[in-house]
């Protein structure tokens, strides 16, 4: 018997399927889906959650200075003439960054060999391009799901059964982080 459910598709159709729903699943903090691939994604979910948990106090936070270009009023770079050309006036501003180390960089780069990159829209920029932005996943599940999760050994989601579908009465589930 195998190790795992193959869904009725090619390895590389299942392997999309698990990893968009996982996403949406990390991204909402709950879906609606089969049974069989609510507990296919389950375990994808959960692998990652226990490694965010694992490596979540895993770094350093380190001073840097960065050159970063000064803006005027409606956020546009100011500019001065030098020796005839225009040239950008740049301030050094002191930021404070986290640094991975190592086990958690590898972490990270884990997680984000499963995670598709999401794009959310404001609501007042609905249609437009250019506003759309990148959330960042792993951020998420460092910053947010890990800490909730710290002192909980597994069981990080939770199924819990709807009912039949109407079209092909396939059993449908609610898969949600606990």
């Amino acid at each position: 018997m195998a190790g795992y459910r193959k869904l009725s598709r090619t390895s590389d159709q299942r392997k999309a399927l698990i990893r968009n729903q996982v996403t949406a699943l990390l991204y909402n903090g709950k879906i609606v889906t089969t049974e069989a691939k609510a507990k296919e994604i389950r375990k994808v979910a959960e692998g990652l959650i226990a490694l965010a948990v694992r490596e979540k106090d895993n770094f350093e936070t380190v001073t840097v200075t960065a050159k970063v270009a000064r803006k005027d009023k409606d956020g546009k770079r100011v500019k001065e003439v030098v020796d005839g050309k225009k040239v950008t006036v740049y301030d050094e501003v002191q930021k404070e960054v986290k640094k991975d180390n190592a086990s958690r960089l590898h972490a990270r780069r884990q997680m984000l060999k499963v995670l598709y990159p999401v794009k959310t829209v404001p609501a007042e920029a609905a249609g437009k391009k250019k506003n759309t932005k990148e959330v960042d996943l792993v951020a998420k599940l460092f910053d947010e799901i890990a800490p909730k999760y710290a002192n909980r050994n597994g069981g990080y989601t939770r199924i819990v059964k709807i009912g039949q579908r109407k079209g092909d009465a396939a059993m449908e589930v609610l898969l949600e982080l606990v």
